[in-house]
């Protein structure tokens, strides 16, 4: 290879370089411009699943627009994203524009992005690799078409690994987190961490929420301790933050999530929903000393119909290599 044919290497090189420092560039300028846009962003976590993260985050979104808010929910809980099934939008996929996605408009009121949009069938094993994960973060951040939010809340994979951190990174300045747990001790523990992962990266603990907190019978109201109460609000003691309260399990909390009907909406009177709208209040009084201008929601509304829009899927290898 002569000096000129070294040269041109080089500069192809550096070509391909500036071109990727441009798209990042751009990306990174999407994603600030889109997030300016929504007034508070809640993280919801948990340290390990199973323990109704996903429930919380999905009712919470409700409580939200019922309340009069613009709200929109953001699902990259990448192995496991349920709320697809919580809200009955099971077989729904991204619509794209020449802009980015729009979000898919449920029948609660409520704009929602999830990674269960993306894929061709629920049963699909996600095999990703980190960089791989740390994009389609980015690409479901800063490509969705919110608009104007009142709030966004966001259901994250759950743990402390590259997936939160990930996701944490991309949504920076957000109000504070709402973290999951049910009164195990081995769920107490991975808490424990999800409290510190907050602090090392300057997230508000806004409380601790301890869900299944004994079964609520069907037959006579009265409660049943399945499994020991208390260790939540005894765990963020000790941690120091707020202790936001119990849900019961209920047999209609776990009839409506299979059926993708939120109890928030469908079972308000409940003792269930009482106790899970007290635990919610330092979330709803973030925007209660301005009036909202939706107007409150006195019934359900019918989803929005958008013309001539095209599907949208990210390229996800699957647990036999394909794409």
């Amino acid at each position: 290879m002569n000096c000129s044919e070294e040269k041109s290497g080089c500069e192809a090189v550096g070509g391909q370089a500036a071109d990727d420092k441009l798209k990042m560039f751009t990306e990174d300028e999407a994603l600030v411009r889109r997030l300016s846009r929504i007034k508070h962003k809640i993280l919801v976590l948990s340290g390990k699943g199973g323990v109704g993260k996903s429930t919380v985050a999905v009712n919470l979104a409700v409580t939200l627009a019922m309340e009069g808010w613009k709200t929109g929910l953001l699902d990259v809980d990448f192995h496991g994203p349920s709320v697809p099934t919580l809200l009955h939008l099971k077989g729904e996929l991204f619509k794209a524009t020449e802009g980015g996605i729009l979000p898919v408009e449920s029948s609660y009121g409520i704009q929602v992005v999830s990674l269960g949009f993306a894929l061709g069938h629920s049963d699909e094993a996600v095999i990703w690799r980190g960089p791989m994960k740390m994009g389609v973060i980015k690409q479901l951040i800063s490509d969705v078409l919110w608009g104007e939010l009142d709030f966004l809340i966001v259901d994250f994979p759950p743990g402390t690994g590259d997936e939160p951190l990930s996701v944490a990174q991309f949504i920076p300045e957000s109000d504070g987190a709402v973290i999951v747990t049910t009164p195990q001790d081995l769920s107490l523990q991975d808490v424990r961490k999800s409290i510190n992962f907050c602090r090392q990266l300057k997230i508000p603990v806004l409380g601790v929420i301890e869900n299944m907190s004994g079964l609520l019978c069907p037959h006579c109201g009265k409660m049943i301790e399945v499994f020991k109460s208390g260790g939540g609000e005894a765990m963020a003691k000790e941690m120091g933050v707020p202790f936001l309260g119990r849900i019961p399990m209920d047999p209609q909390i776990v009839g409506g999530s299979d059926e993708g009907k939120p109890f928030i909406y469908h079972h308000r009177e409940t003792e269930s929903a009482q106790a899970f709208l007290r635990a919610i209040q330092p979330v709803l009084q973030l925007q209660r000393q301005s009036k909202p201008e939706t107007g409150r929601i006195s019934r359900l509304p019918q989803p929005i119909k958008e013309k001539e829009m095209k599907s949208w899927k990210i390229a996800v290898p699957t647990a036999e290599g394909r794409l």
